[in-house]
């Protein structure tokens, strides 16, 4: 007979290589310096080869940096304030989840206001020559939500289809990812449509923060599953689906839909990565550059930055 010594070794052992197993599937964030305090990054590679984030704060705040690694504070989008927000954040400043892109010669900046909990929220956006603090003129509302929608009108992300079309996909908890056609000469709604493209039935609606890229022959669907902004208790983690349309069906590795809640897990919380979640993506001369925030154990949100290349038609974060 085996002892029950024996077995008690077995399971400590097992458990020890299953937890080993988990600490070895995802890589770390690669190295950043200076001011790395970031909270739901977008991050582009301006014209001038240099690079320009923003992310949740007071007024929507900015980053740069000249070589990807080393990062200091460029101010806020708003230094004078954005009385126009006011409705949806209850006076409060902090603004979330901007999408940071580069179009027709100048900076689109699609930003969120909100409360926390609450789907009385809009999306706004401002447009720059020069992506400096206090250069952004606001363009007006783009698309809000009520206490009685059945969405939730933050976190923006701006895509171009292969024929030129643009859309905003956004969307948190509720009844999960929307979708609507922009007018590229304004920025603005093209039409009343609202198209739904993942959700979360069965799991509370847990999900945000999509960010759409194509690449070949897909469109791949990035989304944050569980909770967000509880420091190093997070459960925020990174999860993937494509479709050969941006307007969907979006599938996950299995063929789930995303719809149904499913998804291909990218990036979860491993060693002192707390919570890693939405991200954005942007090509570089390199590679793909994905980036993210995660709380170290401090609880401290700080930026994230991995490479991803494409395997089988699939992301791979390295």
């Amino acid at each position: 007979m085996i002892s029950i010594r024996k077995l008690l070794v077995g399971s400590v052992l097992a458990v020890a290589a299953a937890a080993s197993i988990v600490s070895r599937q995802y890589v770390g964030p690669g190295r950043v310096t200076g001011d790395t305090f970031i909270h739901d990054p977008t991050v582009i590679k301006t014209p001038s080869g240099t690079y320009l984030a923003a992310y949740t704060g007071d007024n929507v705040q900015l980053k740069t940096s000249t070589d990807r690694t080393a990062w200091r504070d460029a101010g806020p989008v708003f230094p004078n304030g954005a009385p126009w927000t006011t409705t949806y954040t209850g006076g409060a400043r902090n603004l979330w989840a901007p999408d940071l892109s580069y179009q027709n010669g100048q900076y689109y900046l699609y930003y969120s206001a909100s409360t926390f909990g609450s789907s009385r929220s809009a999306i706004f956006l401002a447009t720059s020559r020069t992506g400096a603090s206090g250069s952004w003129t606001n363009q007006g509302l783009v698309i809000e939500s009520t206490t009685s929608s059945n969405f939730n009108a933050i976190d923006p992300n701006l895509i171009i289809d292969a024929q030129g079309r643009w859309w905003l996909s956004f969307g948190s908890f509720w009844s999960g990812i929307k979708m609507i056609a922009i007018n590229p000469s304004t920025g603005k709604r093209a039409d009343s449509n609202i198209i739904s493209i993942a959700a979360r039935p069965n799991n509370g609606g847990a999900l945000e923060a999509p960010y759409i890229v194509r690449r070949g022959n897909y469109y791949y669907l990035w989304v944050s599953f569980d909770r967000c902004c509880q420091g190093a208790a997070s459960t925020y983690r990174l999860m993937v689906g494509r479709s050969t349309s941006v307007t969907g069906p979006y599938v996950d590795r299995s063929g789930r839909s995303m719809m149904d809640g499913g998804g291909t897990q990218m990036l979860a919380s491993h060693g002192s990565v707390h919570g890693p979640g939405h991200n954005s993506i942007f090509a570089d001369s390199d590679a793909d550059v994905l980036v993210y925030h995660y709380y170290n154990d401090a609880g401290t949100a700080q930026l994230g930055i991995n490479l991803v290349r494409y395997e089988n038609g699939w992301p791979v974060i390295y």
